[in-house]
């Protein structure tokens, strides 16, 4: 990574540009052509260093209710829940931890009915049933991007 795949994450995570063609802005910043800046974040993609792109929205000011979970899995039942869990489209992340506890994911839904709704069809498709939901009291931190 040098200095110019910096400067386009830097630009990519604080101020990406919401126009027809926003990797032609991106490029323009940066001195190179658009085809340049999408072969450079195509190769910080398949290096891991970026996993996707998208924009991140205040779910709660959009009127959607949201939770973090966490659940206890048994070890064989990993995969099967892990499936489950990624089939909705309002999981946002799903991770395992090294914990009595060791799935966790957060789950977005249009309002608390459904996100009960899908917890309750992720409890019987999977067996799991010690799913504990942690919705935020009060947001202390939003934002997540880093100065390279």
């Amino acid at each position: 990574m040098d200095s110019i795949d910096k400067q386009i994450l830097n630009i990519i995570q604080k101020d990406f540009p919401v126009v027809k063609e926003p990797f032609k802005v991106v490029a323009d910043q940066v001195g190179l052509s658009e085809d340049e800046v999408l072969k450079r974040i195509k190769n910080l993609k398949e290096e891991g260093i970026i996993r996707r792109i998208g924009a991140v929205f205040d779910s709660k000011k959009m009127g959607y209710a949201s939770t973090l979970c966490t659940a206890k899995v048994p070890k064989e039942k990993l995969k099967k829940f892990v499936a489950a869990v990624n089939s909705y489209a309002g999981v946002t992340h799903n991770y395992r931890r090294s914990h009595e506890y060791n799935m966790w994911f957060t789950l977005i839904a249009p309002d608390q009915e459904t996100l009960k709704k899908y917890l309750t069809e992720m409890r019987e498709r999977t067996g799991v049933t010690d799913i504990i939901c942690m919705t935020a009291t009060q947001i202390f931190k939003i934002d997540a991007t880093f100065e390279l």
